[in-house]
């Protein structure tokens, strides 16, 4: 059949149009590439920013959201996604986003449990940090240069390749992005023995909001100070982390115990609470509280997992003694290299080759909410029986607990911006997650996370009630205008005595609040960029 001229006029518009749609950038990607153009000496500049009706925007977006409650087609996405390969990239685009007059949000791994990272209620640039990603390893100095792109896995492997006893005390989950982790004073299995990752940060590289990089000489120690607990992203751009190796033992120790109220569950769990935090700092442990079905009746199972630097006979001799309401035996414990604890930890079954730490596929995103708490004093047996009854009614909701003490308790909590050292027995990382889409879900979920939250009020910190910054909680508080009254609410419960100093080092790098979020340091003033 011959089509009419007219007709194939109109089709050829039609596609033309569809084309253009994607393929003509607006007014905002053309001033932000000729700004990005005069600054980055190259000729592929373009290929550095993707405009949101770009084909690639949606899975470069998506690929590093692990919170289905912000994947939403009600979430604003970003306006444009810059992707650098190169420090110079990053200073570009701090000077151009101010240029063009766009806020610029900073994503490293997107374990941000509230998106503050790549969402926002404006019009915003995302700056995706995921090509900056390079890890030099070097053994004689044990030290290591880490690119902020990079993931807790690929670091992990990376010491692995040129050393079986050099570790890195940093988290359990392998994907999470270097960047968040390390800036807000990240934790694992060796926080007893060695504390956090940012105590072994020995220098850093960031991109301040002039666009000029900085090493630890150049930005100062207040700064530095300030980038180790506190966030990298309330001051600056980070783009590189200088981090100090630890040394692991040739072999180490997983165990695992899980044990219901009806066979000693209470006793495991009260006693733990003291023994956790005063036992061999070569001993790490974290006990989950979870809601849990037996014999159809609803109940609490407690589980006692841990790392111990050293064989199986150390750590029976140990807990035998320590806890022996747990009754560890050999059979609950295994023996490894310790880049093949790190895979236990996140759940790879054993015999699992390292090179699966460097996937960085995000395969199972769920809906999920997280709380913190810090526990000081011991909760006593009638707590425990009604924390019991709480979590039996509210179904999902579990709990993390993660020992302190230890080194924990040498390190002053002005050492850092992180305060939450000694006095802390423990940490609780409240966790919920779902599959269910709906709007009625999430309110349902959330309140049931706000309940059990609530409900703790009696047994943790107060005065601040504090909370940890990398369990990101916004029902703490957020910024709406960025004075330091709205600041102080969620500030001093992540910072506690520190936040003031922290104000004063964002004033000072910071003035007109260009590097912000919803829960972000504030300066001073509350001029806003």
């Amino acid at each position: 059949m011959e089509i009419s001229k007219p007709l194939l006029v109109f089709f050829s518009l039609v596609f033309f149009n569809l084309s253009f749609s994607w393929a003509a950038p607006d007014p905002t990607y053309q001033s932000l590439l000729q700004c990005l153009s005069e600054i980055i000496p190259s000729p592929n500049v373009s290929a550095v920013i993707v405009s949101n009706n770009n084909p690639s925007f949606a899975s470069i977006l998506e690929s590093r959201i692990h919170n289905a409650r912000f994947n939403r087609t009600s979430t604003l996405k970003p306006t444009i996604i810059i992707t650098p390969s190169d420090e110079s990239h990053v200073s570009a685009a701090v000077i151009c986003s101010q240029k063009v007059g766009f806020q610029l949000k900073i994503r490293s791994g997107g374990h941000d449990y509230e998106a503050l990272s790549y969402t926002s209620d404006k019009p915003f640039f995302l700056l995706d940090m995921y090509n900056l990603r390079e890890v030099s390893i070097d053994i004689p100095d044990e030290s290591a240069w880490v690119q902020t792109g990079a993931t807790l896995g690929e670091l992990y492997y990376h010491i692995w390749e040129k050393s079986n006893v050099h570790g890195f005390p940093a988290g359990v989950c392998p994907t999470v992005g270097v960047g968040g982790h390390i800036g807000g004073a990240g934790y694992g299995t060796m926080i007893r023995k060695y504390g956090l990752t940012t105590d072994y940060v020995i220098d850093a590289k960031i991109v301040d909001v002039n666009g000029k990089i900085l090493d630890r000489k150049a930005m100062g120690e207040d700064l530095f100070w300030a980038i180790r607990g506190a966030g990298g992203a309330n001051f600056g751009v980070v783009t590189a982390y200088k981090i100090k190796l630890v040394k692991v033992p040739e072999k180490v120790t997983v165990f695992r115990v899980e044990r219901f109220l009806d066979n000693n569950g209470t006793e495991v769990a009260f006693k733990w609470q003291t023994v956790g935090a005063t036992t061999d700092p070569n001993l790490f442990t974290r006990m989950l509280l979870q809601p849990n079905m037996k014999d159809k009746q609803r109940t609490v199972k407690v589980t006692v997992m841990g790392l111990y630097l050293g064989d199986i006979n150390g750590l029976l001799t140990l807990l035998n003694k320590d806890l022996p309401e747990l009754r560890l035996n050999k059979e609950n414990c295994t023996e490894m290299p310790w880049i093949d604890s790190v895979l236990w930890w996140a759940n790879f079954d054993l015999g699992t080759p390292p090179n699966v730490l460097l996937d960085r596929n995000n395969t199972d995103t769920k809906f999920v909410k997280r709380k913190s708490d810090y526990v000081q004093t011991p909760i006593p047996r009638d707590g425990l029986e009604s924390l019991w009854q709480k979590m039996v009614q509210n179904e999902k909701v579990g709990l993390t607990c993660n020992s302190y003490g230890g080194k924990m308790d040498e390190i002053d909590p002005k050492e850092s911006a992180f305060p939450h050292r000694k006095g802390n027995l423990y940490k609780i990382q409240y966790s919920i997650n779902w599959d269910d889409p709906s709007n009625e879900a999430d309110i349902k979920y959330t309140t049931q996370a706000k309940a059990v939250h609530e409900f703790m009020t009696q047994f943790v910190s107060k005065n601040p009630r504090r909370a940890y910054l990398n369990y990101r909680d916004i029902d703490i508080g957020s910024a709406k205008t960025w004075s330091y009254e709205e600041g102080k609410v969620y500030g001093e419960s992540y910072f506690a005595e520190n936040f003031d100093r922290l104000v004063d080092v964002k004033t000072a790098v910071d003035p007109n609040n260009f590097f912000r979020n919803e829960q972000s340091i504030p300066p001073r003033s509350t001029k806003t960029a």
